[in-house]
């Protein structure tokens, strides 16, 4: 496992380091979705022809912070009726469970708190456990639109799962790996070997991204599927009887999954810290300037997609219940199957994504790879290698020109 900084000794040492990590995380992330959660507004707010929140700093760029403060200082108020303890639970679950999906997320290279070889399975264990912080806060409320809300938003988010499950299969067949740094990895080079532009894949490739794309929206319970939470027909859907910092955990959650839709977006499909075009040099650059460089590419590309997140919310109108469940069952599933059947046909004529016998080489004490086709190659110096001295095939490819 690697983690973001290599200091810390000893069991005291390394718990301190992880602690060290996941609140520098969560604090980052808060501070982004402040900003991100005025972008979003302002983006609205230019559809409309008005110019949005501009009163609270310089352009309202600290609206988002009074907002907060207002939130935190209003009473939370309990329904009659309501079963407290679940009330109460509900948000705290939604917000902690979009929190630790970012666990896995590789920002820039090396940059990552928890570097898992299944970060992919983590992140659907995680995904799937979001729905019950709705449910629960729905049927907890004792009122009928809360209630409604929370089935809706079930039904939408296991049935718009099964889709993004499949398109994510179709990536782990061109990579060949459960790791998103891997993912990653796989992409580098330029545009050219995107998953979502590399030839001849981007005829199977890029509808994916499409269905990834809507079916991030429906997962997100965001507009045009906003139906757990539509106005018009549930005031408020599962939040209705919330207030104050209970709401402020709803809230906060749904950004920091959409936030999380949109980096795995970047991850799956557009190459993740990797630039659109290698620029040549560059390597012989302090890996922290990298490293910072990736960083900015990735966080880059996530606010391109929060970007498309906003326009969808601006411009396209609601679906029904009815249209919403036929698009998921009916036409973005059956697609799905039958780009993994085609990408697996790919992968097996083409051996993408395979690494024949690679699981199966170790090194010896000379850090020479045992295994006979490669005895020979010496391993480059500084390379990782995991507790039992395996190396992933990605990192072996990306540090040596001997094996491609």
């Amino acid at each position: 496992m690697e983690n973001l900084f290599t200091w810390g000794g000893g069991m005291w040492g390394g718990i301190g380091l992880a602690v060290l990590q996941i609140l520098s995380m969560v604090v980052i992330m808060l501070v982004c979705i402040a900003f991100l959660l005025l972008f979003d507004r302002k983006v609205w707010a230019a559809v409309q022809l008005r110019k949005g929140p501009n009163v609270v700093g310089p352009f309202g760029l600290l609206q988002s912070f009074a907002d907060l403060i207002k939130f935190v200082l209003k009473e939370v108020i309990i329904p009659a009726g309501a079963n407290k303890t679940v009330f109460l639970l509900a948000p705290i679950i939604t917000l902690t469970l979009a929190l630790v999906g970012w666990a896995v997320i590789p920002v820039a290279p090396g940059w990552v708190v928890a570097n898992l070889n299944v970060g992919v399975l983590y992140l659907f264990a995680i995904s799937s456990l979001g729905v019950y912080g709705i449910i629960m806060g729905g049927w907890a409320s004792n009122s009928k639109y809360p209630f409604l809300g929370g089935l809706r938003s079930a039904a939408q988010m296991v049935s718009y799962e099964v889709s993004i499950g499949f398109v994510i299969v179709t990536v782990l067949l061109l990579v060949g790996s459960l790791n998103l740094s891997d993912v990653v990895e796989n992409q580098a080079g330029g545009i050219w070997n995107w998953h979502a532009f590399a030839f001849p894949t981007i005829f199977v490739m890029f509808p994916m991204f499409v269905i990834f794309f809507i079916s991030a929206l429906a997962e997100t319970n965001r507009p045009p599927f906003d139906l757990p939470e539509a106005e018009s027909e549930l005031v408020a859907g599962y939040q209705v009887e919330y207030s104050s910092s209970p709401y402020l955990m709803f809230m906060i959650g749904e950004y920091v999954s959409i936030v999380l839709m949109c980096a795995m977006l970047s991850i799956l499909f557009f190459g993740g810290w990797h630039m659109p075009i290698p620029i040549p040099g560059v390597e012989g650059l302090p890996d922290w300037l990298l490293s910072l460089g990736g960083l900015l590419v990735f966080m880059g590309k996530i606010t391109f997609f929060f970007f498309l997140f906003a326009m969808v919310k601006a411009i396209v109108p609601r679906y029904r219940y009815d249209q919403l469940m036929r698009l998921g069952w009916k036409i973005f599933l059956p697609t799905s199957l039958v780009a993994v059947v085609i990408v697996a046909g790919y992968a097996t004529f083409t051996n993408a994504g395979i690494r024949p016998g690679f699981d199966a080489l170790d090194t010896n004490k000379s850090g020479a790879l045992e295994a006979p086709e490669l005895a020979a190659v010496t391993l480059p110096a500084g390379m990782d290698r995991d507790k039992d001295g395996v190396i992933s095939w990605n990192e072996y490819r990306r540090n040596s020109g001997a094996v491609n």
